[in-house]
């Protein structure tokens, strides 16, 4: 078995890291809006924040329901099914009347999304092993470890330039775009002979299987709380650094732009140092790190410390993200490649059940206090990092290759 040729590589790594992204473009470019959407749609907040709630149902439904298919008919189907999907809802969003009618195509646009999230990792599976599984997953945080950073800037940018309904009409044309170049570029995966049956009491079982076993689940829970921890950084850090520390829309800017690049460049620095150091090993200190700066940040909110004391912490918390979630998702896939959209699929929903519930604890304490942020992200850092010691075993991780189901693919 041979390395894919760069080019391949980076296509592949394009089409899919843009398919990880669908979950915080969709719903962090649209957040900026919410009080406009209020009051053109005459609707209470509360309500509004339903179509929150809808598309985050949405995608644990329709990973949980499409990864398992996906062992079963192959990727590129129900991959191009779930792309078509969410480009027509996004139109439907786009056009929305009220928001009853928004509410049910939010629901509909996030099963289409959650085809794009949970394939995408089931193909990496797919396509590689080993170590090159995890440089291959460091190498998607250069698109994907941006999308939940950059998403509000973007939307606060359209926002500028339009109303909330040209949110969902850029989204639109994100998922044509992803669609068009699915079907030009990328290839089915998965052969016949991999799929698994796609049977109700299979899944089942197989569902049962992979929370039975103790280390996937260690990997996926301690991946999960990693991404409730950013979740918790996205919802609260422009009321922290702007209502409490004062700065300039712009500043903020900067500084959340900076952190994404954070994540990114520590995921680049992963996919360096993976085959000279065991995955397990740079998993480790990623989540140490994380751990580290999550307390740090604790520190600087309850002592009330001056800017750089909250800011160093902070960068080393959020930049840990792009070292813990390549090498958590690879460690939580490799012992299960012929089950591997049904255990993408529960990765994906503890990110996005464990992240949701973060977003409500940041406020619990007010916003005129960086208080609560410090302790949400230093309780989910650390748990994740108490799971990992506590649930996880070293994986039987091939030797680094991809699959034969990529050679002589172009």
């Amino acid at each position: 078995m041979t390395t894919p040729a760069a080019p391949k590589t980076l296509r592949y790594a394009l089409i899919l890291g843009s398919l990880s992204a669908f979950a915080p473009l969709s719903i962090d470019m649209y957040l900026p809006a919410l009080p406009r959407m209020a009051g053109d749609l005459h609707s209470s907040d509360t309500t509004l924040q339903l179509t929150l709630t809808a598309f985050i149902v949405g995608l644990a439904v329709g990973q949980l329901v499409l990864g398992p298919i996906s062992d079963a008919v192959g990727r590129r189907r129900p991959l191009l099914a779930g792309l078509a999907v969410y480009a027509v809802s996004s139109v439907l969003c786009a056009v929305s009347p009220s928001v009853e009618v928004l509410i049910v195509a939010r629901l509909v646009q996030a099963l289409g999304a959650a085809a794009g999230i949970v394939i995408a990792r089931a193909i990496v599976r797919d396509l590689y092993s080993g170590t090159a599984m995890t440089k291959f997953f460091s190498m998607l945080m250069l698109v994907s470890g941006l999308a939940p950073i950059l998403a509000p800037v973007l939307g606060g940018q359209i926002l500028r330039l339009t109303s909330w309904r040209g949110v969902f009409v850029v989204l639109t044309v994100f998922g044509a775009l992803l669609l068009l170049a699915t079907v030009l570029a990328l290839p089915e995966p998965l052969p016949p002979e991999r799929r698994s049956p796609n049977r109700l009491g299979a899944t089942l079982r197989t569902y049962a299987g992979l929370l039975g076993d103790r280390s996937f689940f260690g990997y996926a829970l301690a991946g999960g709380l990693m991404f409730a921890g950013l979740f918790a950084y996205v919802s609260a850090s422009s009321f922290v650094l702007q209502g409490v520390y004062g700065l300039s829309p712009q500043e903020f800017s900067l500084v959340f732009g900076g952190n994404g690049v954070g994540i990114v460049l520590a995921g680049q620095l992963n996919g360096r140092l993976v085959g000279r150091f065991p995955e397990r090993a740079l998993l480790a200190a990623g989540l140490t790190t994380s751990a580290v700066g999550g307390i740090g940040v604790l520190v600087a909110a309850v002592f009330s410390l001056p800017l750089p004391a909250l800011l160093v912490p902070l960068v080393l918390l959020v930049a840990s993200i792009g070292m813990v979630m390549p090498n958590a998702s690879s460690l939580a896939l490799a012992e299960h490649p012929r089950s591997a959209g049904a255990a993408s699929a529960l990765l994906g929903v503890l990110q996005f059940v464990i992240g949701g519930l973060a977003t409500p604890l940041v406020g619990i304490g007010g916003e005129n206090s960086a208080i609560p942020m410090g302790v949400v992200m230093a309780s989910f850092a650390v748990a994740a990092l108490v799971v990992f010691v506590t649930m996880t075993r070293p994986v039987r991780v091939p030797s680094p290759a991809v699959s034969e189901a990529t050679s002589g693919r172009s």
